[in-house]
C-alpha cells in the first residue's frame, strides 16, 4: 500500500494498514544510527506497563527499552520524520475528520528473545491516543529472524515483518497486538497521534 488514501481507507474499513516507503533511505538509516548508538550509551530504559505513577516492570509481558522524543530538541532525522508524521495527520483529518492534534514518540528496542504480550494501547478511561504509528528501522531483516507485529481483528490474525522504512498505522483503541520474539534486536519508533482530552461539562444545580 502506497498511497495515503488507501491508507486511510484501510483504516476506516479494518482498522490498520502500512506504508512500506515512508521516508528515504537516509533517514531511516540515520534514525538507526541514532538509536543504535543511544542504545550502546545505556540511554533506554526498561518499558513499564500500567498508567502513569502506577507503572510496573514486567519483563515477560513487555521487554523492550524505550527512549521518548523530545519535540524541542529533535535530532535532523527526528525532524524528518516528524514533519512526515504530521503530514500524515493533516490527511488523516482530511479524509477521516479524527481531530487529530498530537504526536508522541519514542525508539523501541527488542533484545532477542523478548516480546509485547497481547494488548491495545489506550486505556480504557482516556481517549487520547487514537492512532498508534510504528516505523521499523531493521535491515535486511528475513521472516526467520521472526519480530513480527501480530494484529488481532474481526477478520481473523495478519503479521507484518519489521522491515526497514515500513510504516504500521492502526487504531489505538480497537486493534489487539503483539509483538513475537526475534533472534536479533529489533529497532522501531513507535508512536501515537492523540485527540484533545475530553473537557468535563461543569454541573449547574438549580
Amino acid at each position: 500500500m502506497e498511497s495515503w488514501y488507501e491508507l486511510a481507507d484501510a483504516l476506516a474499513e479494518r482498522g490498520w494498514g502500512l506504508l512500506s516507503n515512508f521516508l528515504e533511505a537516509p533517514t531511516l538509516e540515520a534514525l538507526h544510527q541514532e538509536a543504535q548508538a543511544f542504545w550502546e550509551a545505556g540511554k533506554l530504559r526498561p518499558a513499564r506497563i500500567g498508567h502513569a505513577g502506577q507503572e510496573i516492570r514486567r519483563k515477560q509481558t513487555r521487554g523492550d527499552f524505550i527512549h521518548w522524543w523530545s519535540p524541542d530538541t529533535l535530532s535532523p532525522a527526528q525532524e524528518r520524520y516528524w514533519q512526515q508524521i504530521n503530514a500524515l495527520r493533516v490527511s488523516l483529518n482530511r479524509e477521516l475528520f479524527l481531530g487529530l492534534e498530537h504526536f508522541e514518540s519514542h525508539y523501541a528496542i527488542y533484545p532477542p528473545g523478548t516480546r509485547y504480550q497481547r494488548h491495545v494501547d489506550r486505556f480504557q478511561d482516556s481517549i487520547e491516543r487514537t492512532i498508534s504509528c510504528v516505523l521499523y528501522l531493521n535491515r535486511d531483516w528475513s521472516e526467520p529472524e521472526g519480530g513480527q507485529l501480530r494484529l488481532y481483528t474481526d477478520g481473523g490474525e495478519d503479521e507484518v515483518l519489521p522491515r526497514m522504512g515500513t510504516l504500521m498505522v492502526f487504531r489505538s483503541d480497537v486493534i489487539e497486538h503483539e509483538v513475537l520474539p526475534a533472534t536479533r534486536h529489533r529497532f522501531s519508533v513507535t508512536g501515537w497521534l492523540r485527540r484533545r482530552p475530553l473537557t468535563p461539562v461543569p454541573v449547574v444545580h438549580a
